[in-house]
């Protein structure tokens, strides 16, 4: 690529730049203008049709289709408005504006323009009737269409569906209906309750009771009410503090006080009161409960037994996510390493001198193929409680498909060439970008893949096709010729572990996680996995995610820190180790392009925290360049590990990611990392922050022994 250095300066033409600036300026708003135009009128959320001057439409938009269910080609040229509105409201339209207006109208399309006609505002509820039969009622606003000369061309009627609205009506009606209802049942309520209740004024003076107080003090409603609260307890003054004190604290519970009837029979009561305000917020008295405290007592035991055993069974689920987590961790070690030596001596036995005899190379494949078969299950049930435990970590951005495919078709077609599959993937004629994990992304797609060549037929197909489904939204299908799914074995299709069948002897191999963990790969980037099936004629699987823009360059031609490049290394400057740690193939290729610009770096690559440890430990680099969101280990947790390890904790690692937000890059920082920074990369920034890592790692390195 010729250096931008090298182009001649380019002087622009004075008199024409100015022109040239405000043309691209009304050419870029005009589009701008079209494409609101546009997105406003195709609006999914409300009918926009559009007629002549006669009332036939000419346009129906999609919001219109969504709602009344007719397709555009079923109206235009054919209907009026009124052929899918209620008759007889019309005819009561026609009716009022008639007397309203004092002129004759007729019931059809010219009740429902008529005012509009006349220039007068009209918004007006009438029912549509939807090409099913089925009517629900929308809110229409009609405009005239008029041309240069202010004559008619037709009309504009943008409907919403009022459904929403008439619900809360109803509902709203329901409500004050209960509102009215409250003065008869109210009274019931309070004489229902259990407990003792009491209603006084500000002053401690009581203004209501229920029957239970009556019983509790042996009077009457009548002899209650007037009198002072505090004189129907053993210790009035105790009693007038309780008042104060609601009145003071708002509130006051499980406050003990000794009842006193009539007949001197005494009760000891749990005092439960607050005070209530009218809607002016005015203090109007205070609400008081007494209840026994026998019968509180044994309601506090059973709370208390219950709130034991609630938290036991906490506990019990704590302990029992902690177990699986610990459980999934250590089978994951003591699994490989075992498998580790299963794997390696057999395959040494298979390449061995002299090679083994056919009894002896037909046992090793088998011990090869059970411990592939092995690793990939420890895998896919590892990958399963990470994904349902909540702890999968992505990193969503603008992925190309036709990348994504390339990638899947290179793997896959090796495999389907064993098999005698065919594959077929799609041709991209331009660009389409998904939002997703690219590595994810690539996980669901080969898994669709592997199945659909596993499952298929002798000498089948499987076509990839990758499509618009709805706005906004692109779907990816895999489809086989294989055998079929009829509709029960569909329902246990995302089971985990269950195979439909296949464990059988002679059935084919396979785990049965694979599809869960797809599913809820799917789910996660806000994408729905899906099947159809048909027996005898092959299934077709499909994943739909959000559609994305295409991402912007990461860098622009004209961006200054292109020109201010450092300048090369001497070339007899000291040789210095950098590892940069990323999944994502096209930041790594950016980064090598920018190392190799520094005749004095060399630069050592890992896709994944684990192997990039690993490298640091055994190649020592000068420097260490990390992804943060790392398919398994974490960016962060890598740090972790290399700065607890004294053979690694002197390395400074620069974080690069696409997490911009300031708690991620404090999180980071506060983690350890050097620097910290977001993509797209700044190739000055990112220079001069290599350059200030070497420095430290230089004087790291005179420190040390």
């Amino acid at each position: 690529m010729p250096s931008t250095q090298d182009a001649p300066p380019v002087s622009p033409d004075p008199a024409r730049a100015p022109d040239a600036v405000t043309d691209v300026r009304r050419e870029e708003a005009l589009l701008k203008t079209g494409a609101l135009q546009s997105a406003i009128f195709n609006s999914a959320n409300f009918s926009s049709i559009a007629t002549d001057a006669k009332g036939v439409i000419q346009i129906f938009n999609v919001g219109a289709e969504r709602m009344l269910g007719y397709a555009a080609a079923d109206v235009l040229n054919r209907i009026t408005p009124a052929d899918i509105s209620d008759p007889q409201e019309l005819i009561a339209r026609a009716k009022t504006l008639s007397l309203e207006l004092s002129t004759p109208i007729t019931p059809g399309f010219e009740a429902l323009v008529f005012k509009a006609s006349r220039e007068i505002e009209d918004i007006y509820e009438l029912t549509y009737i939807r090409k099913d039969g089925s009517r629900f009622p929308a809110v229409v606003s009609v405009t005239a269409l008029r041309d240069e000369e202010g004559a008619i061309i037709g009309y504009l009627l943008i409907g919403t569906d009022n459904t929403a609205r008439k619900r809360v009506e109803a509902e709203q009606k329901k409500l004050d209906q209960r509102l009215r209802d409250q003065q008869f049942y109210t009274r019931s309520l309070i004489e229902s309750h259990i407990d003792a209740l009491v209603i006084t004024d500000p002053l401690g003076v009581i203004t209501d009771v229920n029957r239970q107080m009556e019983a509790l003090t042996g009077c009457t409603r009548d002899e209650l009410i007037g009198a002072p609260f505090k004189n129907y307890f053993t210790d009035p003054e105790r009693a007038e503090a309780v008042t104060t004190s609601v009145l003071r604290e708002k509130r006051i519970t499980d406050y003990e006080l000794t009842a006193r009837d009539r007949d001197g029979r005494t009760t000891r009561v749990s005092y439960n009161a607050t005070t209530f305000y009218d809607r002016d917020r005015v203090l109007q008295g205070v609400f008081a409960a007494a209840r026994d405290v026998t019968e509180r007592q044994r309601d506090a035991q059973a709370l208390q037994e219950t709130n034991v055993e609630l938290e036991r069974a906490k506990s019990a689920a704590e302990k029992a996510n902690q177990a699986k987590s610990d459980f999934l961790s250590s089978m994951s070690h003591e699994l490989r390493s075992p498998l580790n030596a299963i794997l390696g001596f057999a395959q040494l036995m298979e390449s061995s001198e002299p090679p083994p005899t056919d009894s002896q190379e037909e046992n090793i494949a088998q011990i090869l193929q059970a411990g592939w078969h092995l690793l990939k299950l420890i895998n896919e049930v590892l990958d399963l409680a990470v994904i349902e435990s909540g702890r999968v970590s992505l990193s969503e951005e603008p992925v190309s498909l036709a990348e994504v495919m390339w990638e899947c078709q290179a793997m896959m077609e090796p495999e389907g060439q064993h098999r005698g599959i065919s594959l077929t993937f799609p041709r991209f004629e331009t660009p389409m970008f998904v939002s997703a994990d690219r590595t994810r992304l690539k996980q669901i797609v080969i898994n669709l893949l592997s199945n659909a060549i596993k499952f298929n037929k002798e000498r089948g197909t499987v076509i990839v096709a990758c499509d618009a489904s709805t706005p906004g939204r692109v779907r990816i299908s895999v489809q086989d010729t294989g055998a079929g799914l009829p509709t029960d074995k569909l329902e246990q299709l995302f089971q985990p572990f269950n195979r439909l069948g296949h464990e059988a002897p002679g059935g084919v191999a396979g785990t049965g996680i694979g599809l869960v963990v797809t599913k809820r790969l799917a789910e996660l980037m806000g994408g729905e996995l899906g099947v159809e099936s048909v027996v005898g004629v092959g299934s077709t699987f499909w994943c739909e995610l959000d559609s994305s823009a295409a991402p912007q360059p990461l860098v622009e031609r004209r961006d200054a820190a292109i020109l201010d490049l450092p300048a090369p290394a001497p070339s007899g400057a000291s040789l210095h180790t950098l590892l940069y740690v990323e999944d994502n193939q096209a930041n790594m290729k950016l980064v090598q392009q920018l190392v190799a610009r520094r005749p004095d770096l060399r630069l050592l690559t890992a896709v994944n925290g684990t192997l990039g440890i690993h490298i640091a430990r055994t190649s020592q680099p000068s420097v260490i360049l990390m992804d943060i969101n790392l398919p398994g280990m974490s960016g962060v947790e890598a740090l972790k590990v290399l700065r607890e390890d004294p053979a690694t904790a002197h390395i400074p690692v620069v974080a690069i990611s696409a997490n911009a937000m300031p708690r991620d890059i404090a999180r980071c920082l506060d983690a350890g990392f050097f620097r910290y920074l977001t993509k797209p990369i700044k190739i000055k920034e990112f220079m001069d922050t290599l350059r200030a890592a070497l420095e430290q790692a230089d004087e790291e390195g005179g420190r040390r022994p």
